[in-house]
């Protein structure tokens, strides 16, 4: 297999997942599926979580599941889409507790880049997905690998915070260690965000733990590109 193009902090801590036989199962499967049909996001993306974000940059993970199954939507960050798509629901209600928690107006561009750029790693813990089939590439490998990212970002000397939206991401929360921060809340679709995500208030938290720990804030507007 050909060795992903991560920066290199990941590459040294990531290399021995690259060699166990999960890992080259799961590179047949999505290869298979790839041959069978349309899956997202599209190769050359499926680790821009870790191109964008290096792993001694990472001061917040965001977690979501799977990469969104429509197609041109999935870049490789969880909840972002390319420049120009329209933003799903879960991403348009994120916008709005962003403006509700900052006060920072509902960007009309959904990519979530610049938050990455700033430290902000944008996971799924299933990287990639069938078109149209929400949840198809579940429990084929791919949370073995994320939860060796997870534990990599656990390990690293200062304080992170770990935003875990939905019961999916909140099953993750015993491989953290407690002197990170971790922001539980329900999932932000439109399905559960009245459930306790509206109001949970995770940006302006996630700030203020930084500045306790002596960190920059992230600037969580989107610039140029609202």
């Amino acid at each position: 297999m050909e060795e992903p193009d991560w920066p290199d902090d990941w590459r040294q801590a990531l290399a021995g997942e690259l060699e166990r036989p999960y890992f080259a199962a799961l590179q047949v499967f999505v290869a298979a599926e790839r041959f069978a049909g349309n899956v997202f996001p599209p190769a050359p993306l499926v680790y821009t979580a870790l191109q964008a974000t290096p792993l001694n940059d990472v001061r917040v993970v965001i977690l979501g599941q799977d990469p969104y199954h429509g197609a041109g939507q999935a870049h490789g960050l969880s909840f972002s889409v390319p420049d120009g798509v329209p933003k799903p629901p879960s991403l348009r209600n994120i916008f709005r507790e962003l403006q509700d928690d900052l006060g920072i107006p509902i960007s009309r561009n959904g990519n979530l880049i610049p938050w990455a750029q700033q430290g902000v790693l944008l996971l799924n813990t299933v990287l990639t997905v069938r078109e149209g089939k929400a949840g198809s590439h579940q429990k084929k490998g791919w949370e073995q690998f994320t939860d060796a990212v997870l534990r990599t970002v656990n390990a690293l000397p200062r304080p992170v915070v770990f935003m875990l939206w939905g019961n999916h991401a909140r099953a993750k929360a015993g491989m953290i260690d407690a002197r990170h921060l971790i922001l539980q809340s329900a999932h932000p679709s439109p399905l559960s965000a009245h459930q306790g995500f509206f109001g949970c208030r995770p940006f302006s938290k996630a700030n203020a733990f930084m500045r306790g720990a002596g960190q920059p804030e992230i600037n969580w507007r989107l610039g140029e590109h609202g």
